[in-house]
């Protein structure tokens, strides 16, 4: 489109570098390399250990012991069954993040699966995890954008692209995009045209979850594809208040205004090439 700004613009360059630099920020104390089952999997920052009392972990069959600079959680069961009863401590002490009765896979460094956790763990407890986006256009260049609902506890009111979602333990990828894509946007991925796989952004940053102290590792892979004119997205799982369809101008300006999520910024950053 004639007009349209590009990486070489001088106020483009800087909103890159910014949110750039965003994404990838240490965290804002001292974190401890968690392990279970003699994996590492996480971390967990100390004060946030300190505030787990004993006899609660103690109820919840679960340990939490320092060795050789790093945390070892200890108790009867495999993986899973541990990391889940942490998670349900973090819940009763008030540390958790949004409970969500859902479980996300839970993988050690060399990124092998070796359990899974409820989501609202995982920034707690630093567990990388894994997440889908798609872009959604229209044959004549305009882009459907969704707006988050203000009862979401991150983000609220904030700017998303058409899909974004994270990928659950049970998923692939492409059954993660197809699922989302029907509770946000009402839209079957079978109905889309050119649906691809456009690439992929990572995120690691502090999390507002437990009160500050968690983290956020988080790898986003992002997907497009064309919505044919006769079909609007309509939200299905409450947690969209609004869709837009909008130029291809009128987001570059919102991106610069940062109306949107870190995460879609990232990913229509990606998306216009630059």
């Amino acid at each position: 489109m004639n007009g349209e700004k590009s990486p070489a613009d001088p106020g483009v360059q800087a909103w890159l570098n910014r949110v750039r630099a965003a994404t990838r920020q240490p965290a804002l104390q001292p974190r401890r390399p968690l392990q279970v089952a003699a994996e590492e999997i996480g971390s967990l920052e100390d004060g946030l250990a300190a505030q787990l009392p004993d006899g609660v972990m103690q109820a919840h069959g679960v340990a939490l012991r320092q060795q050789a600079g790093h945390w070892h959680l200890q108790g009867e069961g495999d993986a899973t069954a541990l990391l889940n009863a942490l998670a349900r401590v973090l819940r009763a002490c008030g540390h958790s993040g949004p409970w969500r009765d859902e479980q996300l896979a839970v993988c050690n460094v060399q990124g092998q699966r070796i359990g899974t956790v409820e989501r609202g763990a995982v920034r707690p407890l630093g567990i990388a995890t894994l997440a889908v986006h798609l872009v959604g256009e229209t044959a004549d260049g305009r882009i459907w954008v969704q707006q988050r609902a203000d009862s979401k506890p991150t983000n609220p009111g904030m700017w998303d692209t058409l899909m974004g979602g994270m990928v659950a333990a049970h998923d692939t990828l492409e059954q993660a995009v197809q699922r989302e894509t029907w509770e946000e946007a009402g839209l079957r991925v079978g109905e889309l045209q050119g649906l691809r796989h456009g690439g992929h952004v990572l995120f690691e940053r502090p999390s507002d979850e437990a009160e500050g102290r968690g983290f956020m590792r988080e790898r986003i892979d992002w997907f497009s594809a064309t919505v044919p004119a006769a079909l609007e997205p309509s939200n299905q799982d409450g947690e969209v208040q609004a869709f837009a369809l909008i130029e291809r101008d009128q987001l570059v300006q919102w991106l610069l205004q940062d109306r949107f999520t870190p995460e879609a910024a990232q990913v229509l950053a990606a998306w216009l090439g630059w």
